[in-house]
């Protein structure tokens, strides 16, 4: 009888450990997403803006409504954006720039999609006026 208890116990834990591996995963992958970080192949488009110089407060203010026009293309699946921060100066370090954005996707095909954008492309043109550089670097995630 006890033989018999065991081989079931045996079973039901065979049975218990690829559920309990699922669950876990899912727990994780809730945890990593939660967390603010995206999954591996994920796009990350990060945009640098050098505004010009002699900009008045009222042109500074309107530039951030580019951002708003941007957010509202489809297609994306998160959108942040801010100034430079005060980290420590270093050689490795460059806080010269304005803004940065920063944009993820979930696809290739979902920036291309953004890059191309009525939307995107008008903002782009209305707000160029304010900007005398700008720098993209686009990452696909691995981990």
């Amino acid at each position: 009888m006890q033989r018999n208890q065991f081989i079931k116990s045996l079973a039901l834990a065979s049975l218990a450990a690829p559920l309990a591996s699922a669950c876990t995963s899912q727990t994780e992958t809730s945890k990593h997403e939660s967390e603010g970080l995206h999954p591996a192949g994920t796009i990350v488009h990060a945009v640098y803006f050098w505004l010009k110089e002699d900009l008045t407060d009222d042109d500074k203010k309107d530039f951030l409504n580019f951002f708003e026009a941007l957010r509202k293309v489809p297609g994306i699946r998160s959108f942040q954006y801010g100034k430079p921060a005060s980290t420590t100066p270093r050689p490795v370090v460059d806080n010269s720039f304005s803004y940065n954005l920063v944009v993820t996707f979930k696809s290739m095909d979902d920036i291309n999609t953004y890059e191309k954008h009525p939307d995107h492309l008008a903002a782009a043109d209305k707000y160029s006026k304010y900007w005398s550089k700008v720098l993209v670097m686009d990452t696909v995630l691995e981990a």
